[in-house]
């Protein structure tokens, strides 16, 4: 058990938290949900003790251990895989250090034969003799082989390192498990299996994530951030979305009925408080006047940015033909043979576990980039409009967000127009005044969204769009996509984004793409799919979103 008492934390004038009480317990996943700036990750610091509050206390239960994702990417560099996960339990580590240390010695006196049976009892107890093996087991549910396992850190790709941080903080069995966005760079085979892991882990969890379905999965309860305290929910985040609704909406009706109220009290007393006969009943509602209480709603850190898509006209029958495109980068062969015909209506989610390939196609439906051979035609009747991962090139100008809004605005519009439309994604008052070189990954996202938007394009080209988004800002942008009444390509890592915007599926193969027209869920559980996997792959595999 862990538990939060008065904590209070500000920076200068900005109060990120003020009397905040809260009790995590054991056998709960607590999904630790706020806008971006809130302090989710600056709560979970507070509670690992990595910094501390102006006031208040954090405190565990005796002997309680706290396992936390580490951030730093670069910290383990020199030591191998296998080590590192066993590196997670500390008290683990140290009795593995002290015991080689007493082992190495030319002389064995009596004194380190004492210790070292103290060492080996309590080795045994924390089940130090099964570590590499449990440490083996982590590795392997969270995609990293065997062969990789006693390779130093500094050799792995970053997103491998992330999944072995993972498991040096899932090893070991820690009474309380701090996590801040474990599923970043994990493929669905991965999420399946942490998902599993945590569905069976005993002890207390709390996680940050912006992965909707994740946090509906794994979450018995959710702690939401906003008005600088944390309030509790029971329940999955889609239950914490409607029951949040719901109280917004009682408050409102309660402030309404209060508000009607006092106007027809004041109304009473502003007509007969000068008549004799009615003076009494005036001077009654009156003093009912005074006693109503109006309660003012709150003003929420949360906000959703306002997206729509609309088309300037409708796609003709011809939208997208491929075929046979192929093309190798690096000598890997990451589009092969690929043949596809869009239709009017498809919202295509291209899913498989090269993100590489699903980049590349975009990068030459965009005209960005050539294939080797092969080729593509876009109908006469279609604008494209794009969202690539490599966007660099749109914000190296250094100017203000209205100067780049009015780059891509209709020629007439001025000032004024940028910054209402700007304000509506978030960029309000001298935030429309940034310099685009200072812009966070989750801003720019929100510009090339708004650049998007006044395309009036009738086919979208997504790359993971969903990256660097808030959760506010997903839920919004995928609103905005179901509503689209025309064609989006698309890929995305966000489960619960793909199951509800696409009608189509279609895998990218080594021998092409396996192509279905149903939605991603059926997709997953399809037997014919699995069916045709095996014969591509001669074996069953796991498919990454």
């Amino acid at each position: 058990m862990i538990s939060a008492t008065n904590i209070e934390l500000a920076y200068g004038k900005r109060i990120l938290f003020k009397d905040v009480n809260i009790e995590f317990t054991p056998g709960n996943c607590y999904g630790l949900i706020g806008a971006n700036g809130s302090g989710k990750s600056t709560f979970l610091k507070i509670l690992s003790g990595e910094i501390e509050s102006d006031k208040g206390n954090v405190s565990v239960g005796p002997n309680e251990r706290i396992a936390v994702l580490k951030q730093d990417h670069f910290a383990f560099d020199e030591e191998t895989v296998i080590n590192t996960v066993i590196m997670g339990h500390e008290r683990l580590q140290a009795i593995i250090i002290e015991r080689d240390e007493i082992y190495s010695k030319a002389e064995f006196t009596e004194e380190d034969g004492i210790r070292s049976s103290e060492l080996e009892a309590e080795f045994g107890e924390m089940n130090g003799y099964e570590a590499e093996s449990d440490a083996a087991v982590l590795l392997n549910g969270l995609g990293i082989p065997e062969e990789m396992h006693n390779l130093k850190m500094k050799e792995l790709e970053g997103g491998d390192k992330i999944r072995v941080l993972l498991a040096q903080a899932l090893f070991g069995n820690p009474d309380v498990l701090l996590l801040d966005e474990p599923t970043n760079h994990l493929d669905l085979k991965s999420i399946k299996w942490l998902e599993d892991f945590l569905s069976r882990f005993q002890n207390t969890v709390i996680v940050v994530s912006h992965d909707r379905h994740f946090l509906n999965q794994v979450c018995t309860h959710i702690a939401d951030i906003d008005y600088s305290k944390i309030n509790v929910f029971v329940g999955n985040y889609d239950f914490w979305c409607n029951a949040s609704r719901l109280i917004q909406k009682q408050k409102q009706n309660e402030n309404k009925k209060a508000t009607d109220k006092a106007k027809e009290l004041t109304t009473f007393i502003q007509r007969f408080s000068s008549n004799a006969s009615k003076a009494k009943q005036a001077t009654s509602r009156k003093k009912l006047l005074e006693k109503l209480s109006l309660e003012d709603l709150p003003a929420s850190s949360r906000r959703y940015p306002w997206i729509s898509f609309k088309p300037g006209r409708e796609c003709g029958n011809v939208i997208l033909e491929l075929e046979n495109l192929t093309k190798t980068i690096d000598g890997e062969k990451v589009i092969n043979n690929l043949s596809l015909v869009v239709e009017g209506g498809d919202k295509v989610a291209f899913v498989g576990d090269n993100s590489l390939a699903k980049s590349t196609l975009f990068q030459i439906l965009a005209g960005k980039m050539k294939p080797d051979s092969g080729s593509f035609n876009w109908g006469q009747t279609i604008s494209t409009s794009c969202f690539l991962k490599e966007n660099h090139h749109l914000f190296e100008k250094d100017m203000t967000l209205v100067q780049w809004f009015l780059q891509y605005a209709p020629k007439d519009e001025g000032e004024s127009f940028a910054r209402s439309f700007l304000g509506r994604m978030l960029f309000t008052g001298e935030e429309a005044l940034k310099k685009t070189g200072v812009l966070s990954g989750g801003e720019k996202v929100r510009c090339m969204l708004t650049r998007m938007m006044l395309s009036d394009s009738n086919v979208l080209v997504m790359d993971e769009p969903t990256n660097h988004l808030d959760l506010e800002s997903i839920t919004a942008l995928n609103e905005a996509l179901v509503a689209f009444t025309e064609v989006i390509l698309f890929a995305s890592h966000d489960h619960e984004f793909v199951s509800t915007v696409a009608n189509r599926i279609v895998e990218l193969t080594t021998e092409g793409c396996i192509d279905r027209k149903m939605n991603f869920d059926d997709y997953l559980n399809s037997a014919d799919v699995l069916r045709e996997r095996e014969e591509r792959y001669g074996m069953v595999t796991e498919m990454a979103a």
